[in-house]
């Protein structure tokens, strides 16, 4: 889909990712779209209004009160103007403008002139993010309907490393595609409750050493988002991964199975659907060295217990008007397997694969998946990008839900 035609106002604040807004505004102009260019005072210290100027093909604005014919206007021209708006770098302190409805320069009145769709792409130190107050205006915004990509972890300009790093352009040109995207499908999905599960689970061994998979999460994470493009109202769970949580999804990090069937738990009985893509563990020590276990020190033996079966002792407390679909990898006697799974845990469907295939489940762009439900023969689909199993596993649960009563 070309974005041609599209009308984005990327807006600027004070922060040193300014650097990178210049790359997205090229992807966004060579795709079709206009673009327009709103920094505050604070931005134009990073990076110069000619250089976005430049790669925009507009002027840039950053005066409240510029020289200009209709200035005292110019904000709702701009805020009526744009499809979307893009606010990268969003600082804390954006933020918490938007949070309390404070427009003291021509970015924030923009914002808060608009009935516009908003998306931010928060970047600040780690210590700032993780700070009550921005965790808070987070909500307070996420509330309201603002939407938000990112987020992601790596290592910031003082070389402290953690969450507060904006994503990259090309991440954020993608996100700005999707929402348009979004836009133009049928919301076959709005006023539903999606509950996701993605990526792999971690179970400590010792403080530096743990149990796991080789799950990326990248299905999951691909479901959230076709979810969220037919309209639902999408909560991820996930554990550990490297993924930037879709823009518009109630995101909550979990590291170890029990913290995952504590968050599906807590979130279940409002949801309409759950989709468990996530890869817990089966299996956790019993007990966790308080220090690192040295190497050669002693004989190491691990005695491990079983963990909780998440999916089954939540679809145990399934009502009518829900359904709980599972994922299953088998790397034999798929089907067989996998039919058993759905008959023991009471699900409403199985998606199952194997990692055998060339190019299915862990760390793979693709998958080759089979849906088993009950009284249907299996479906087997191709080999087909994650992104395209998500859109038809969720025109699915579409399906499913319409046919549901309770």
């Amino acid at each position: 889909m070309s974005l041609k035609g599209r009308k984005v106002i990327i807006g600027l604040t004070g922060g040193i990712a300014c650097y990178k807004v210049p790359y997205l505004v090229r992807y966004l102009v060579k795709d079709g779209a206009e673009v327009r260019v709103v920094m505050t005072e604070h931005a134009t210290k990073f990076i110069t209004p000619l250089t976005m100027e430049t790669v925009s093909r507009h002027p840039v604005y950053y005066d409240m009160f510029a020289d200009r014919e209709y200035v005292s206007t110019q904000h709702i021209e701009l805020a009526h103007w744009a499809d979307l708006f893009v606010i990268a770098p969003a600082t804390a302190n954006v933020m918490a403008k938007m949070a309390h409805g404070i427009c003291d320069d021509l970015l924030t009145t923009v914002i808060c002139a608009t009935g516009k769709p908003v998306m931010f792409a928060p970047a600040m130190n780690p210590g700032m993010w993780q700070n009550r107050v921005t965790q808070r205006n987070l909500q307070i915004l996420k509330d309201l309907g603002y939407q938000f990509i990112g987020p992601a972890e790596g290592e910031m300009a003082e070389k402290q490393i953690g969450w507060g790093r904006m994503v990259e352009p090309l991440e954020l040109f993608e996100a700005v595609k999707q929402f348009f995207a979004a836009g133009s499908k049928k919301k076959v999905l709005k006023g539903r409750n999606i509950l996701v599960t993605a990526g792999p689970c971690r179970e400590a061994i010792d403080p530096v050493r743990f149990i796991s998979n080789r799950s990326s999460g990248k299905m999951g994470f691909a479901i959230a988002q076709a979810a969220l493009d037919l309209g639902a109202h999408v909560t991820l769970v996930s554990g550990p991964t490297s993924l930037t949580p879709p823009a518009g999804a109630d995101f909550t990090s979990v590291e170890t199975t029990a913290q995952m069937h504590k968050a599906v738990a807590d979130a279940f009985a409002k949801v309409d659907c759950l989709v468990m893509a996530a890869a817990p563990s089966d299996f956790t020590p019993r007990a966790v060295a308080k220090h690192k276990i040295k190497r050669g020190t002693t004989k190491l033996e691990l005695t491990l217990e079983p963990t909780a079966d998440i999916l089954k002792d939540i679809a145990r407390l399934k009502k009518p008007r829900q359904i709980v679909i599972g994922f299953a990898l088998e790397t034999e006697h798929e089907e067989e397997h996998a039919r058993k799974k759905l008959v023991e845990k009471r699900l409403d469907m199985i998606v199952v694969n194997n990692p055998r295939n060339r190019g299915a489940a862990f760390e793979h762009d693709t998958n080759q998946v089979t849906l088993i439900r009950p009284r249907r023969k299996p479906e087997r689909w191709p080999l087909m990008s994650k992104e395209e199993v998500a859109r038809r596993l969720t025109d699915e649960v579409a399906v499913m839900l319409a046919g549901k009563k309770g």
